[in-house]
């Protein structure tokens, strides 16, 4: 019997696995088999947490559809409190490493966790440079660990994601497909956001992609060759709130334009697997 535990980030949710020892190892079939929603438990993907050389431990990610993620803002959120919960510490901040990098975590006391993702990359063999129109609408890439495509609209009802999502994601132009978010504008600091994830479709919520939508809401007016220059020298930002499907996320940047999300992490039940 393996035990798991099923945790959210504003409803992004993964199956998670305490994998200190190494016990567990997964193939891609049953990663799919227990993320169904029908016939298995569902989630957006699962998450090993397992030892780390180089950190206080390391968030084995893996999508929906078994292959593998460089990185998950809500996971690494619900990756530290899953880790403080199966080892009854009580830090204040700790280290966790990803396939991305390793990522510094704040607990915070309104039960909200800030997590630096670090700064965002423009130039990527992943993605064009430039702006480019798939499908009607002007996408800006950009890459947080993982690649996103952010378009910006002017009304988000009128976005059919399941149908479009795909398209994008598996366009010519992303060699390793791609992550999708369509942002709309409510007020200067309130945007509503709904998310294509690459591996896993129409999710609730997406930290990495939360902050690729604040990477390119500050840079769009920008020339891309000037963008990284752009953030490193901008003053610090008061936080922006990016509302998804699933709940809010709080983006801001430091002055080293390093992006840190904030948000909850949510336990929702746990179980054993024959």
């Amino acid at each position: 019997m393996t035990d798991f535990y099923k945790y959210h980030g504003t409803g992004n949710d993964f199956i998670m696995m305490n994998n200190l020892d190494q016990a567990i190892t997964l193939s891609p079939e049953l990663i799919k088999k227990y993320c169904d929603r029908h016939f298995g438990i569902g989630a957006d993907g699962i998450i090993l947490l397992e030892s780390s050389s180089t950190a206080d431990c390391f968030m084995n990610y893996y999508n929906s559809d078994g292959t593998l993620a460089e990185m998950c803002g809500n996971g690494v959120r619900c990756t530290a409190q899953f880790y403080l919960e199966q080892t009854k510490l009580n830090l204040k901040e700790l280290n966790i490493e990803t396939r991305a990098g390793v990522k510094n975590i704040k607990v915070n006391n309104d039960d909200t966790y800030s997590v630096n993702i670090g700064a965002p990359t423009f130039e990527s063999p992943d993605f064009p440079s430039q702006s480019i129109n798939l499908e009607g609408f002007d996408f800006n890439c950009v890459s947080m660990g993982n690649p996103h495509a952010v378009a910006l609209v002017s009304n988000l009802n009128e976005i059919n994601l399941k149908n479009v999502g795909p398209k994008i994601e598996n366009n010519e132009n992303f060699p390793n497909k791609i992550n999708v978010e369509f942002v709309e504008k409510i007020m200067d600091d309130y945007f509503r956001v709904k998310v294509w994830e690459r591996g896993c479709g129409v999710t609730l919520a997406c930290g990495t992609g939360a902050c690729a939508v604040y990477a390119i809401l500050n840079c769009v007016r920008q020339d891309l060759t000037q963008r990284q220059l752009s953030l490193k020298r901008s003053l610090e930002l008061e936080e922006i709130t990016l509302e998804f499907p699933g709940g809010k996320l709080y983006l801001s940047q430091n002055s080293e334009g390093q992006i840190m999300l904030r948000g909850p992490a949510t336990f929702v039940f746990e179980g054993k697997i024959e």
